[in-house]
């Protein structure tokens, strides 16, 4: 897996765990932590699709 797909995806982790506190404590912050979820796994499938059509280029 592509080392920026791996940060999009941590990225991904630590808005959700953001998000669910926020809600928890009423916040209605954690709106913003879900646009910035949905942006950063957006981003991590991006570099997943774009490093595997990368080596499917390269075996042909």
């Amino acid at each position: 897996m592509p080392r920026l797909a791996l940060y999009a995806l941590a990225v991904c982790v630590l808005a959700t765990v953001a998000a669910v506190v926020s809600f928890a404590r009423g916040s209605w912050l954690g709106v913003i932590w879900v646009l910035l979820l949905g942006v950063s796994s957006n981003m991590a499938w991006y570099y997943v699709r774009r490093a595997r059509a990368e080596r499917a280029a390269v075996s042909e």
